[in-house]
């Protein structure tokens, strides 16, 4: 199902980004492993089959049409599959909060993801189809403390994805959220002491009574959990999947 597709990963080349390309890879895929950092976007790709790297940052219009076209030419072909995964945050509380921190947030988590979705679109449109995944978070279902950039663009992917469900139908374009809680990443690690540090408790406090105090079994959710699911996504033979949202978080939200 997945052989010889063009499946382009933003955020590539590490963390939850790394393991969907890694994963997608094993499923036959030809991945594009996209990141503002070309050297560890070219790492990852050696560590590929058949995958090349491209440096795109996604918050900038030009540097996706730039990244496009370099796909164009390396692959000899268009996007089938997008993995809308770069992201970041901010750590503060809301009355502390400046506005470039927000922006900032709100260009790479929200608009980048509109930027190369629309340019995927347009491949697919003419290809006759294709698969978006937007990398959401528990964040996208519902909200904690010090986070309110990242917790609005996270809500916002959800809408923009129904939107795109919608409009890609006719084109054989589907598209849905994997929401993942707590995963053990560079991004996670940092927040860790940065938490403890507000709240005045130990690192361990904010991993047990914080982080994961919701789930079902105090686990974090893993790279590779997240990745299966994006895989899953990537290969569903029909439209009977799209505009949905899948929680991968061991319980900590359930609808």
């Amino acid at each position: 199902m997945l052989q010889g597709r063009v499946a382009l990963v933003t955020g590539g080349a590490r963390g939850i980004g790394k393991a969907i390309a890694e994963r997608l890879g094993r499923a036959g895929c030809r991945v594009v492993v996209a990141d503002k950092d070309l050297v560890l976007s070219r790492a990852t790709a050696q560590q590929i089959d058949s995958a090349i790297a491209i440096q795109m940052d996604v918050s900038c219009e030009a540097s996706v049409q730039r990244g496009w076209q370099e796909i164009e030419e390396q692959t000899g072909s268009k996007v089938q599959i997008l993995v809308a995964n770069a992201g970041l945050q901010v750590i503060s509380s809301l009355q502390d909060l400046r506005l470039d921190q927000w922006n900032r947030v709100m260009d790479v988590n929200l608009t980048g993801a509109f930027l190369v979705a629309r340019r995927a679109m347009q491949d697919m449109t003419t290809a006759g189809g294709g698969k978006i995944i937007f990398v959401g978070s528990v964040h996208s279902k519902t909200a904690s403390v010090m986070k309110a950039p990242y917790v609005a663009s996270k809500h916002a992917l959800l809408g923009l994805c129904r939107v795109l469900a919608k409009e890609g139908a006719k084109h054989g374009i589907h598209a849905n959220v994997v929401c993942p809680g707590f995963v053990k990443t560079e991004l996670v690690e940092k927040q860790i002491p940065e938490q403890a540090k507000r709240l005045g408790i130990s690192e361990h406090e904010v991993v047990k009574n914080v982080m994961l105090k919701d789930t079902v079994d105090g686990e974090f959710t893993t790279v590779e959990e997240v990745a299966e699911v994006c895989t899953f996504l990537a290969g569903f033979p029909s439209g009977a999947l799209t505009g949905q949202s899948l929680i991968v978080s061991h319980g900590w939200v359930m609808e």
